[in-house]
């Protein structure tokens, strides 16, 4: 089984076809399948996001729908005072784990 690590490189961004191929090289379902699984784990994360439900996956991180309240910006340029509406945004919070094998620490001594 080749590795896909190897075949990547540094800083490049990993998009879902790349995803595709992985679970296609590592499961064995056809392309077509593995591309399905991919899209549906994407849309049930982006459905329980709109329903402002915490995403958490273990070893990897949490996405959380947080409510910001109405304030005053200013326009940089002209200095002007805008008031931005309340809104909803999504953070991510990485996991202990995913801390550790960023900064290459051993994550076996991490706890999730």
């Amino acid at each position: 089984m080749p590795n896909a690590k190897a075949d990547r490189e540094p800083g490049k961004t990993v998009t879902r076809a790349d995803l595709s191929e992985i679970v296609y090289q590592r499961v064995g379902l056809s392309r077509t399948e593995s591309a399905e699984l991919v899209q549906s784990v994407l849309d049930e994360i982006c459905d329980a996001a709109a329903r402002g439900e915490t995403v958490k996956l273990s070893g990897f991180g949490s996405f959380v729908v947080r409510s910001k309240g109405e304030r005053i910006g200013r326009n940089p340029k002209t200095g002007v005072e805008v008031p931005i509406l309340p809104r909803r945004v999504m953070v991510f919070k990485p996991s202990n784990v995913l801390k550790a094998k960023i900064n290459g620490r051993d994550t076996n001594a991490v706890k999730d």
